[in-house]
């Protein structure tokens, strides 16, 4: 059975950072290409960042996020990463850990095979 748990969620003023984690259980991680996406109340689920599991380890942002935000994977320990930082008050949403037997980021949320139960990040202003 396949399991994506989050971690690290909570509330940060805005311009401050956040890390956020994601452990893989039941697949094997290092081939899975691993990614975010969020969302906020009354609006659809939305990409954030992904990084793909072939050679290079390919990622892609959203553009609101370019920047500031930062994914990285550590496949000995099947844990994906988010780090976030300058957050601004517009970041604050339910973030989902997501996988993807892709060998790179999709930004459709439809194409990904396996979701996590999403944590909750709030950036007061």
């Amino acid at each position: 059975q396949v399991q994506l748990v989050e971690s690290g969620g909570g509330l940060v003023q805005a311009g401050g950072s956040l890390s956020i984690s994601c452990v893989l259980f039941g697949r094997t991680f290092s081939i899975l290409t691993m990614g975010w996406f969020r969302q906020a109340p009354g609006k659809e689920r939305e990409f954030v960042a992904g990084i793909g599991w072939t050679g290079g380890y390919k990622t892609h942002y959203t553009d609101s996020v370019k920047g500031r935000f930062s994914i990285s994977r550590d496949n000995a320990k099947s844990t994906v990463y988010l780090q976030m930082n300058s957050l601004k008050p517009e970041d604050t949403a339910v973030y989902y850990c997501a996988a993807d037997h892709y060998a790179l980021p999709r930004g459709n949320s439809s194409s990904w095979d396996y979701w996590g139960q999403g944590t909750q990040v709030t950036v007061s202003s």
